[in-house]
């Protein structure tokens, strides 16, 4: 990893007041060091570790995972109600789900048009809504 690298993690980090553990750099800079933005899964990004010189046990990726959404630096997206993704771009934005690699991918939030949303029960109010779009290939 560049020096540039780490310090841009190290710098997103600081922007949530997250302590810069270690561990926390090493994964940080995996997600943002090159500035572009991610959608992982705790698995992935462990993996994605294996090819770095720190060593981070996968609890460790998942706990360090909530930690920075609990930071407002990443959001969950979960697919099918088990399977997480974790993205660095905060924007509000669509996503595509491509069903035969299981992977996320950001789409055109300029092309998302909803016209209406239900209205929310008594005593509660919409905080966000995800918009998850399917994909599969027809050959």
């Amino acid at each position: 990893m560049s020096q540039e690298a780490i310090q841009r993690g190290t710098n997103w980090l600081a922007q949530a007041d997250l302590r810069p553990t270690r561990q926390r750099v090493a994964l940080a800079t995996l997600l943002v060091g090159d500035g572009k933005d991610r959608h992982v899964t705790a698995e992935s990004l462990y993996d994605a570790c294996a090819t770095t010189s720190e060593k981070v046990s996968l609890a460790t990726v998942y706990n360090t995972l909530r930690a920075f959404c609990d930071a407002g630096l990443m959001r969950e997206i979960t697919v099918d109600g088990a399977k997480s993704y974790f993205d660095t771009n905060m924007d509000d934005h669509p996503h595509f789900f491509w069903e035969d690699s299981a992977t996320l991918t950001d789409a055109p939030a300029s092309e998302l048009e909803i016209a209406k949303l239900p209205e929310a029960p008594e005593g509660v109010e919409v905080s966000k809504v995800d918009v998850v779009i399917r994909l599969r290939n027809t050959k």
